[in-house]
């Protein structure tokens, strides 16, 4: 699976490959401004990016280096253009069926999520009969030979589903974001509790003040 592992942006550009591979094949493969679009739309994404050119570049030319993509100029046409070769193709050893394919695809654009949101969210990859066959297919990534490639995930508080997750991310950075969200909640608390004391404080003195004032005009407390 290392060979296959990647990281939140090298996720976002097969992820976006192979979802307008399926979906617009008439403009598949895409150029490197078509590439950073369907990598930034806001339809689609969790979370929404704004990741540049340059970046995704780089991102490009580790995966070509390593085979998961490659770059492809048309005969009428100078502009680089990129498709993926992560999955489903000769030179992969990863071979999934359709609704395979639009499971992981989620996954790559979405994160993590319920059998209940692949089903609502991929009608455009794989019309899903039902919701078993979800679950089918989730089964299937789990136990297929070389994964697995989809994992269960805890149940978290209050929710009745639990989600899967692909298999595929290097989620360290993506622990590393959730660790830097953690720290910005615990300031953004400590920092409200601050601002009570201030304005507790603030009150306080302005009493003391008023009393000050009171006594300096031969007024009572």
């Amino acid at each position: 699976m290392n060979f296959y592992e990647l990281n939140t942006i090298e996720m976002r550009v097969i992820g976006s490959l192979i979802e307008k591979a399926i979906t617009t094949p008439e403009y598949y493969p895409l150029s490197l401004n078509s590439l950073q679009s369907a990598c930034n739309q806001k339809s689609n994404r969790d979370p929404v990016m704004t990741l540049s050119e340059s970046t995704i570049a780089q991102a490009l030319d580790v995966l070509v280096a390593r085979g998961l993509v490659i770059e492809v100029t048309g005969s009428h046409s100078r502009v680089s253009k990129y498709q993926h070769r992560f999955c489903n193709s000769e030179f992969s050893d990863l071979q999934f069926n359709n609704g395979q394919t639009a499971i992981l695809c989620m996954l790559f654009l979405r994160g993590a999520q319920t059998p209940g949101e692949l089903r609502s969210r991929s009608g455009r990859l794989y019309d899903f009969h039902d919701l078993d066959e979800v679950e089918t297919a989730l089964t299937e990534l789990q136990k297929m030979q070389g994964g697995p490639f989809v994992t269960l995930l805890p149940k978290q508080a209050g929710k009745r589903e639990q989600r899967y997750q692909e298999c595929f991310g290097s989620h360290q950075d993506q622990q590393l974001v959730a660790r830097d969200e953690d720290n910005a909640l615990q300031i953004e608390e400590e920092s409200l509790i601050l601002a009570a004391r201030v304005n507790e404080l603030e009150a306080q003195v302005a009493q003391i003040i008023d009393r000050i004032q009171k006594l300096e005009n031969g007024g009572g407390l």
